[in-house]
């Protein structure tokens, strides 16, 4: 028998290391299996699946100045794609709802320089003079509020 690439062979376990266990074959010389090549299942541990002396199955991978690699994980069947509940059920689709548009804004809020009567429609300039206003008596409320909590009086600074 000879080493070529993809044929596949018996084999004895004449070694085993982390990262991989070392497979005497037929014709006198020795590959290796690397730890992802030993099975098809997550492997930790080579020695939880191989020991030495382990009669083995393996397929050539590579054959190159004297160095073999193998796989055991190759020569074996494939587990058969299992699917899952979700698959099993056929999907319907999602039932959308109609569109509906939301109601149209009549006025960006309720402020005091608005009219008060949506039926009333007033100008610009109106609505701009009720502003200033209401803007002006809010900012000298502030101001007399701001004062008098710094101990000033309406009578003048520093009297009582």
């Amino acid at each position: 028998m000879s080493v070529e690439v993809g044929t596949i062979l018996e084999g004895k376990v004449s070694g085993i290391s982390k990262f991989g266990a070392f497979v005497d074959l037929p014709d006198g010389t020795t590959g290796m299996v690397h730890i992802s090549e030993v099975s098809r299942t997550y492997v930790s541990e080579i020695k939880d699946f191989l020991k030495v002396g382990d009669e083995v199955k393996v397929k050539v991978l590579k054959s190159e100045n004297g160095k073999v690699a193998l796989s055991i994980k190759q020569t074996q069947p494939k587990p058969e794609k299992k699917q899952s509940s979700f698959q099993d059920k056929p999907r319907k689709p999602k039932e959308r709802k109609p569109y509906k548009p939301a109601p149209p804004v009549t006025s960006p809020g309720d402020f005091e320089w608005q009219s008060a009567r949506p039926e009333a429609p007033s100008s610009f300039e109106d609505m701009m003079s009720v502003f200033k206003k209401t803007s002006e008596d809010k900012m000298s409320d502030l101001k007399r509020a701001s004062g008098e909590s710094r101990g000033y009086s309406r009578r003048g600074k520093g009297s009582k």
